[in-house]
């Protein structure tokens, strides 16, 4: 062979793969045949080939006997034909074979590879061939054994997933391919030449050798399912080792054999045929549904089907310890209180009748009950047991034959199947092999170990909330929160009392924690706000700690999270053990001085929060179960050393003045739809999707976190009003071009994330974790985006800044100007620009420094320039010495810098020179210096080589010393493009719009204030409508000559509901610095909104509707202060008509005698507008329609939506049911006994004064008037006039009726 080809190990990381991956928990039993097992091959080794005829023997294998020979798998499908004997190559054909197929033979592996030809060099007449597996090699085709092969099209070969078509079995058998008898003879004089080696490699294949045969299981038909290829998806699993830079395995080319030319198997280059095959565990009980509330023991997984009756009679046989005998790691029964389902007791007497590595991977599960493991083999990650059953169900892999429940997959789709059983609410133990068979094998003649299996361990525990990547986060924005919650109650702990909660929320994804500790009420008013403002997707909190109470409202007010109880104190830290951890991790990472007891290497913000002592404590304890969670998972320090850390702004520490915004509590946050739809919790239809017009992910997190926390003071909310109006009129078309920049930005709070998080290599980047995808690369990949990024936010704000001229916005100002708000990068920037060449560095997966770029490697490879200058120094002395000018260094095959003499001279040389090669009229020697200066220029050029290739992490630990700036420079552009957003938002109101304007303050002793014109709503348009427009209306609450409560009333379907909803969205936009659709709008700021309204049961909290109704009552009127908007909706109606309007009476009377704030109270008992008549602080208005006589003598209304003053008299609910479809007589009946109840309305009610009795006179004498008018005008034609008679008189009877009032 040509000397091109490279060197490679040749030795796979998993020795036998076949029997290891697909038998991988099978013991057999019975006696097999077991003959030698080819030797490990390397192109470097040519004697060394694999053995076709091995000799059988009948002892059983196992790992006890590794001296046992065990035959070579091999996959049968259908006929497989005797590889072709290799023929001598035609002569080469120059650039006229460029494309065609080609199969080249390898003699060192004894194998065919195939491929297809990419190119010609004419000048040194190879052809570039390019390998299936995408290596490539020139070689010249003249010198080496090749064939042609014929375009044709071959079927591939599938990977069957559960529920595909039905296909036939491929079956793995323990027979031999008889090989030509000249194959049979040489591959059995290299097994007599390498016994040595096959003992050694007995010993680490053997460890795992968990089963013997495999077959592909046909389990069902459905179309539906997609196919992958087994070509594409299962490459070999004993892909042979290339090399290895820190703990990263090159994987090593496999070629289709020759044997399988109609159906392709994978090949390794020793020749033996395998052939991968997806497979799926079987489970020993199902687990109780990972994904929700309670830690699952993982052992409750059972399949279904054709796989349930397959595995069942195993598992009842084998697995009693995981049903009725069932106990913890320290043998506790379920029924106990400390019984830990996390973990599971295994019988001795079973683990002694495993393999070692079985044993190895029921030492993991037995400690895991609660997860799903990914246990990785060479090339692929393994499913057992209970946890092939999800990976069959989750991932729609497929079971293997045989037994036991087993699938896998290829390394390659790790990220996708994490994040998607992550997704589904599981928890996933990745099992990383942390040992190649080379370095066992190492260890064990080195240290004297008899293990037999290598070294394996935990890198990574993937949840729900803690998930850092994959394709779904990149398309979703939304903070993927992980909420640790602890509670503390007073000296007298009961239902009622108040207690102290301890919060810390972390979004792993952008190292951003929020830390918090706050008394709530009984109702848990502060906590559910939280709840329904983050919706935590998972939950750490401490066993048997928290009330019932607190249970219910996590029960209520999260979407499924994924729940972890932790042991108090030991799992779940408490203040002191959280800050010793603090102390040791920063202490770690800065320089510790003794001053406050080591407390100055803390961040500012946990440092000051330590120092409050014990009104921190509760806070600090939830930091520590987090702390402790993040830490199983791998994620604690990377995330800390980096950590964005914020206080909750409802938190209360001595010392912290937070910034105040206003409440908007739980129930207003659902009520309102600002972030979720009540139809299906969507974001559709929200104030937040109308909002959301930014352009970057990290705008979109902040727009998100404006809206549900918007200003209070007026001073800030004028100041975001400046700013957002600088980014209108003539420099919008600015805004507009920074948008457009911006839009081109991947995630980049999370990309920055990610780039800090690989400065430290732990988990799955740990240097000693075997790994065979490239994940360098990516990590360069994604190094470069966030340079590039970076680079485009900071030339995009100085772009921006140029309208700084023409705004007189402080806030902007601060944004836009270098050294401020906006972090002067550029100098850092050029500096990472100028040290390599990003476009040749994403290109290449590799870095090349430029010189001045990296020291280290500068001064690498300037010891490898002064050698080489010695070395011509040293050619200079010797033609000085020997006489002759035309001495000179020549290379020859792996000798560099032979001096080169010419014979003449030859008589000269010295004794001590030793001669290396010569040719016709030349010696070559090596000189004692020449060999000295070698030495020395080897270790160089492997000191820079190995520089160059840490010159990655030395880069990113630079660019990580600036963490600071870059965040600030996210933080910057972020708000801009939030700004931006809401400068831009309000073209996509309906009708007019306008900047608020405020009055006073939350301090003022003015009366509260609140006026709109021609309010329009923020999120329904007309064309939502389906026909018509939508009707704004005027409105004003409160101020000095106004009611600070409007009591409206009007048909049912009038449009209440709507008007109270868009008066707090206007509110909620004002204060968040945005336009309103109105005319005009003026308000003095508020400092909370309460919003009853709908009818919901609370089932899970034990709550019917109408309690659930006077619950959220009971908060507002606890909590409600005069700066406070309330909207309640139709109170009182989940109970008698008597009860609920005396309910609805009282709360009103409360809200505006004693709170006196201002709110909107719509309601169906007419009762309470004659009770508010002449009450100046309230204000009655009805919602206007028209109504006429239907069919059938039924009323029919026409809504009208107007806001109008004075009391409706009706609610219409019979024109609703006739709306609904209910059948006429039914309808008919029900006019009838409304007229009947009206009649009689008010009789039943002993008036306490002779002016109740004269004012129901009078109400029923002006709804006779009203209803009369009403026919009248709706009898009139658009041609009469309006000056008819019978108007005329129903007006004069209207002002007398007035006149006696």
């Amino acid at each position: 062979m040509s000397s091109s080809r490279r060197n490679i190990n040749g030795r796979s990381p998993l020795v036998n793969p076949q029997r290891q991956i697909t038998a991988f928990f099978t013991k057999t039993p019975s006696p097999s045949p077991s003959p030698i097992p080819s030797p490990t091959l390397s192109k470097s080794n040519p004697k060394i080939k694999p053995n076709p005829n091995p000799t059988p023997s009948l002892t059983t294998p196992s790992p006890l006997n590794p001296k046992q020979h065990k035959p070579k798998p091999l996959l049968i499908i259908g006929a497989s034909p005797t590889p072709p004997q290799p023929s001598p190559s035609p002569s080469p054909f120059a650039d006229q074979v460029i494309g065609k197929r080609i199969k080249v033979y390898w003699p060192i592996d004894d194998a065919w590879y195939e491929g297809f030809v990419k190119s010609f060099d004419k000048l040194t007449s190879k052809h570039r061939i390019h390998y299936d597996d995408d290596e490539e090699e020139s070689i010249d085709l003249s010198k080496e054994k090749f064939e042609w092969i014929q375009e044709r099209s071959s079927k591939k070969l599938k990977r069957l997933r559960r529920g595909s078509s039905p296909i036939r079995k491929m079956v793995i058998e323990e027979n031999v391919v008889e090989d030509s008898p000249k194959e049979e003879k040489e591959e059995h004089d290299d097994d007599d030449d390498n016994d040595n080696d096959n003992d050694n490699d007995n010993d680490d294949s053997d460890d795992e050798d968990w089963g013997k045969n495999a077959v592909l299981e046909d389990v069902g038909d459905d179309d539906d399912e997609e196919e992958m290829e087994l070509e594409d998806e299962n490459d070999v699993a004993a892909e042979s080792v290339k090399g290895k830079t820190n703990g990263k395995v090159e994987p090593k080319k496999r070629k289709l054999g020759e044997a399988a030319k109609s159906e392709p198997a994978k090949k390794s280059r020793s020749g033996t045929e395998v052939n991968r095959v997806a497979v799926k565990l079987s489970p020993l009980e199902h687990v109780n549904n990972l994904e929700v509330k309670k830690t699952s023991d993982g052992a409750d997984n059972v399949p279904t089907g054709d796989a349930s009756e397959r595995f069942a009679s195993r598992e009842a046989q084998k697995f009693r310890f995981l049903r009725e005998d069932r106990k913890d790691a320290n043998r506790r029964h379920p029924g106990d209180e400390n019984y830990d389902s996390r973990t599971l007791y295994v019988p001795p007497d079973f683990l002694r009748s495993l393999t070692e590595g079985q044993r190895q991977w029921w030492d993991f599960k037995s400690k895991h009950m609660d997860k799903v493991l990914f246990f990785k083999m060479g090339k692929f990650y393994e499913l057992f047991e209970m946890d092939a059953h999800v990976g069959a169900k989750e991932l729609t892999l497929q079971y293997m034959k045989g037994e036991q429940p087993h699938c896998g997959f290829p390394e390659r789709n790790f990220s996708t199947n994490v994040e998607k059983l992550a997704r589904k609410g599981y928890r996933v133990l990745v099992v990383e092999q942390t040992e190649t068979p080379e370095q066992l094998e190492l260890r064990r003649k080195e240290k004297g170990s008899k293990d037999k299996v290598v070294r394996r361990e935990i890198c990574a525990v993937v949840s729900k909330g803690t998930l850092t990547d994959g394709e779904f986060m990149s398309a979703n924005p939304e903070a993927a929160y992980l909420m640790a919650l602890t509670e503390h109650h007073g000296n007298h702990p009961n239902e009622m009392s108040e207690r102290t909660y301890g919060v810390c929320v972390v979004d792993v994804t952008t190292s951003r924690v929020i830390i918090g500790q706050f008394n709530d009420d009984s109702e848990c008013s502060h906590l559910c706000c939280i709840l329904s403002e983050i919706r935590p997707v998972e939950i750490v909190k401490p066993a048997k700690i928290l009330s019932a109470e607190t249970e219910r409202v996590l029960l209520k007010h999260t979407r499924n999270p994924l729940v972890n109880e932790l042991i108090p104190i030991v799992e779940f830290w408490d203040a002191d053990k959280t800050v010793d951890q603090l102390k040791r991790i920063y202490g770690h990472n800065n320089d510790v001085s003794d001053q406050d007891g080591g407390l100055d290497c803390l961040p500012d913000v946990l440092l000051e929060l330590v120092k409050t002592g014990h009104n921190s404590r509760s806070a600090l304890s939830a930091l520590g179960g987090a702390l402790y969670y993040l830490k199983q998972a791998f994620l604690d320090e990377q995330l800390l050393r980096f950590a964005q850390f914020e206080l909750l702004p409802c938190s209360v520490f001595s010392g912290f003045a937070s910034k105040p915004y206003m409440v908007l509590d739980a129930a207003a946050l659902e009520n309102l739809e600002i972030f979720e739809n009540s139809r299906n919790g969507e974001s559709s239809g929200t104030l937040y999707a109308q909002l959301n017009q930014c352009v970057t992910a990290f705008g979109k997190r902040l727009l998100k976190s404006w809206l549900a926390r918007p200003l209070c003071h007026v001073e800030s909310i004028k100041e975001r009003q400046e700013a957002v109006a600088g980014l209108k009129g003539v420099n919008l078309p600015h805004a507009l071009e920074f948008r457009k920049e911006l839009s081109k930005l991947p995630d980049m709070e999370r990309l920055l994330a990610r780039v800090f998080s690989t400065s430290d290599a732990s988990g799955r980047n740990a240097n000693k974790v075997v790994l065979y995808e490239d994940a360098s690369k990516k990590q360069l990949q994604e190094f470069i985006s966030a340079l590039r990024g970076l680079e485009v936010m900071a030339q995009a704000c100085l772009s921006l800044s140029v309208i700084l001229n023409d705004v007189k916005s402080r806030q902007l100002s601060h944004l836009l100007t270098p050294g401020k708000g906006l972090p002067d990068v550029c100098m850092d920037l050029n500096h990472f620009k100028d040290a390599f060449d990003w476009v040749e560095a994403n290109n290449s997966g590799r870095i090349i420094p430029h010189e001045g770029a990296d020291i280290e490697y500068d001064s690498a490879c300037k010891a490898v320039k002064e050698i080489e200058s010695s070395l011509l120094k040293h050619l200079k002395e010797q033609r000085k010495l020997l006489g002759g000018t035309s001495i000179s260094y020549v290379n020859i095959g792996k000798d560099t810098y032979l001096l080169e003499v010419p014979e003449n001279l030859c008589q000269n040389i010295p004794r001590d020179y030793e001669l290396r090669s010569s040719k016709k009229g030349f010696s070559r020697y090596w000189t004692p210096d020449i060999k000295s200066l070698l030495r020395e220029l080897s270790g160089a050029e492997s000191e820079r080589e190995s520089l160059l290739k840490s010159t990655l992490q030395r880069l990113i630990g630079r660019f990580c010393e600036h963490h600071t700036q870059w965040k600030q420079l996210v933080s910057a552009t972020a708000e801009l493009d939030v700004l931006i957003n809401l400068a831009i938002a309000s073209d996509y109101y309906e009708g007019p719009k306008c900047r608020p304007s405020f009055v006073g303050t939350l301090c003022t002793n003015e009366a509260p204030y609140l006026y709109a014109k021609s309010l329009g709503h923020p999120v329904i348009r007309s064309d939502s409508l389906g026909k018509g427009a939508f009707v704004p209306n005027d409105i004003t609450i409160g101020g000095p000559d106004h009611a600070s409560f409007i009591l409206l009333t009007g048909p049912n379907m009038g449009g209440k509901s709507t008007l109270l909803r868009q008066v707090c969205m206007a509110v909620i936009l004002a204060q968040v610095g945005a336009d309103v659709p109105a005319e005009s709008f003026e308000l003095s700021p508020v400092d909370r909104i309460f919003v009853r309204m709908g009818a919901r049961d609370n089932i899970m909290a034990g709550q019917s509707t109408f309690l659930t109704e006077l619950s959220e009552t009971a908060t507002m009127l606890s909590s409600a202060t005069r700066n406070s908007l309330v909207a309640l909706d139709e109170l009182g109606r989940g109970t008698s008509t008597s009860d609920g309007q005396a309910i609805a009476e009282s709360v009103l009377e409360h809200l505006v005698r004693r709170v006196q704030c201002r709110g909107l109270f719509s309601t169906h008992y007419h009762r309470l507008a004659i009770d508010y008549l002449k009450d100046p602080k309230v204000c009655l208005c009805h919602m206007a329609c028209q109504v006429g006589s239907g069919i059938e003598g039924l009323d029919e209304v026409t809504f009208l939506y107007r806001l109008t003053l004075g009391a409706c008299p009706k609610s219409y609910g019979v024109n609703v049911a006739r709306l609904a479809g209910l059948p006429t007589s039914v309808l008919q009946k029900a006019a009838a006994k409304s007229r009947e109840f009206e009649a009689s309305y008010g009789k039943c009610r002993k008036g306490s004064s002779e002016t109740n009795s004269l004012n129901q006179s009078w109400v029923d004498e002006i709804i006779v008037i009203i209803q009369k008018l009403n026919n009248t005008a709706t009898n009139l034609s658009c041609q009469e006039t309006v000056c008819d008679p019978s108007l005329r008189k129903l007006q004069r009877k209207a002002r007398k009726l007035l006149q006696r009032c």
